[in-house]
């Protein structure tokens, strides 16, 4: 059994058990969290979503709160003098995906 589902503005598929790492949710590590469910897989028939599945849930405990690796930005104009370096560190959230519900 998997499930679609979508949080940060990302879709992810998810299966029970898996660890993922999306947008960074104001939660404390320990808590429990529901999803939204675009879409359901039951071993035999999907189930799709206008947009969510009525009924389906999707719940993750949160393992931990962390920031991604630097990503550096650097800007350079030949010629003229301009760099400009700035790096950015995203802030995430660790998932463990407990249980799916297919809901109906």
């Amino acid at each position: 059994m998997f499930a679609i589902i979508k949080t940060g503005g990302k879709q992810y598929k998810v299966a029970e058990n898996d660890v993922l790492r999306v947008e960074k949710l104001d939660v404390q590590p320990g808590t429990t969290v529901e999803l939204e469910v675009l879409l359901v897989n039951d071993g035999k028939k999907d189930h799709v979503g206008i947009p969510t599945v009525a009924g389906a849930k999707v719940q993750a405990t949160v393992v931990e709160q962390m920031r991604d690796r630097k990503v550096i930005i650097f800007k350079k104009t030949r010629r003229h003098n301009y760099r400009r370096k700035n790096g950015h560190r995203q802030n995430l959230t660790v998932l463990k995906i407990t249980k799916i519900a297919a809901g109906k």
